[in-house]
């Protein structure tokens, strides 16, 4: 063992020690590097100065912190330094928002805050592809209703609201508006499944969205669920939860059926109008649907013939003509009063009378201006105005051709945008107040108006002025006296 220290101590630097050791007791370099991997490989003499070097920097930073630690203005002077160094860093401007959450102003304890309460209140558009794809613009500006980047849903929300994403099995996930990422174009969003509680086995058969204060709706406002073979369901909007990493049933779908649309009503006296793929349509009051529990199936609305189903429904009124949209991209509008109100489940009337194959695969109703975004079988989806198709009446056979479809393909359906106000208007109570205070301030500003207009200070003024009229004369009679 002395040897081998020895043999460490005296040579030059490492890689010396590890030849000599190697050479001196027939160690492999393997076994060599192990010795000297132990504390001895520092009794070299390089290993040592460096010892040495170091010994003699943490002695000099010993004597400057003792230094330090003995004067009170060396150590104000080293915090100060430091300070100066951190405001240099971070010197800039607040970014987060102190709030008083106390009481608030009806004296109430003030309800905690959330990140959507501090987030700016901004007009977006959420777009959500056929492949799944959603995100939502930068500002209220709405995206393109043609091409790849056509939206198959486009909802009109508050950054504030919550957005809910409605499978066709019933399935809902509800997702604050401000979650979903932005995007330039609606093909760089995310998947729907990514953002939501929702599976990716799940597909999509609606999206809609409700103000975070729900208050703010009618207060029987419900939501309209309808399904491919005729169920309707009613049930409130407070019903609904918020934002939340479960997904929730929103209506129980029966075996072999799916969820097609949802919509809103004011639960109040409304109606509902159901179109089917074979041409037939019902139109009944929806008090016939009383509101129901989120896990219900609902009501049956039409009765089906065979190998028919629903393609779309209408809450009535509405602004604008029904828009009805043939496989083979034919269109035609019809008043909604041709349209008779009957009672729930029945077979409805004819709306449109098809032949062969063609069949109905949607329906929409929307001011006449508005555009509608048509999806293909094949190719690029494609847009046109309502009012780009003639009003015809209910018995009419004919269309106008809103898009070519080419052989081997067909319109699958047509969408236009969501918005709360197409269902119910929100309540506006300071806005309302505001304007019941406008007539009494007219009639408060008229009186005055009447005092500013009275003569008698008008004619005060003329009488005073009459002992002026009679200088003149006064100076006419010395006059005459001259003249005498």
């Amino acid at each position: 063992m002395d040897e081998i220290i020895n043999l460490i101590r005296n040579a030059s630097d490492v890689e010396t020690a590890r030849a000599k050791l190697m050479k001196r007791f027939k160690l492999t370099e393997l076994q060599a590097t192990a010795i000297l991997d132990l504390q001895l490989r520092r009794l070299a003499a390089l290993e040592r100065k460096k010892i040495e070097t170091e010994y003699k920097e943490v002695t000099g930073i010993i004597n400057e912190l003792t230094k330090l630690l003995k004067s009170p203005k060396l150590m104000r002077g080293v915090v100060a330094d430091e300070l100066l160094k951190v405001k240099e860093l971070y010197g800039d401007r607040r970014r987060t928002q102190i709030v008083n959450l106390s009481k608030s102003k009806d004296g109430k304890p003030a309800k905690a805050l959330t990140a959507s309460d501090l987030l700016p209140q901004q007009q977006v558009w959420i777009g959500v592809t056929d492949e799944g794809l959603v995100s939502r613009t930068h500002d209220d500006k709405q995206p393109k209703h043609s091409g790849n980047d056509a939206p198959r849903w486009l909802v009109k929300a508050s950054t504030s609201d919550t957005v809910y994403f409605a499978s066709k099995s019933g399935r809902t996930a509800a997702v604050a508006v401000h979650v979903i990422p932005q995007a330039e174009k609606l093909s760089q969003g995310s998947l729907f499944y990514k953002v939501s509680p929702l599976q990716e086995t799940d597909s999509l058969a609606a999206v809609f969205a409700l103000p975070a204060r729900k208050s703010a709706l009618p207060e029987e406002t419900c939501v309209i669920t309808t399904t491919r073979y005729g169920m309707i369901k009613k049930s409130l909007v407070s019903e609904l939860p918020g934002p939340s990493s479960q997904a929730f049933v929103l209506v129980r779908v029966n075996e072999g059926d799916r969820l097609i649309e949802v919509g809103l009503t004011d639960n109040k006296k409304k109606d509902i109008l159901l179109v089917t793929a074979q041409g037939m349509a019902i139109r009944f009051k929806e008090d016939d649907v009383r509101p129901m529990g989120l896990v219900a199936a609902g009501v049956n609305g039409m009765k089906l013939d065979d190998k028919d189903e629903v393609v779309g429904v209408e809450i009535l009124p509405t602004e604008g003509e029904i828009f009805l949209l043939t496989n083979d991209g034919k269109a035609k509008r019809v008043d909604e009063k041709d349209f008779p109100t009957q009672g729930r489940y029945g077979k409805g009337v004819i709306a449109w009378e098809l032949s062969g194959k063609t069949k109905l695969v949607g329906v929409v109703a929307d001011k006449p201006n508005h555009m509608a975004t048509i999806h293909l079988s094949k190719g690029a989806p494609k847009s046109t105005r309502l009012d780009a198709v003639a009003v015809r009446k209910r018995a009419a056979t004919k269309g106008d051709v809103v898009v070519e479809v080419k052989p081997g393909e067909e319109v699958l359906s047509v969408n236009v945008n969501w918005t709360v106000e197409k269902f119910v208007s929100e309540k506006k109570e300071e806005s309302g107040k505001t304007k019941e205070k406008a007539p009494a301030k007219k009639v408060t500003k008229a009186k005055p108006a009447a005092k500013v207009k009275s003569p008698k200070g008008a004619k005060s003024k003329p009488k005073a002025k009459a002992p002026v009229k009679k200088k003149p004369a006064t100076k006419a009679k010395p006059a005459a006296k001259k003249k005498k």
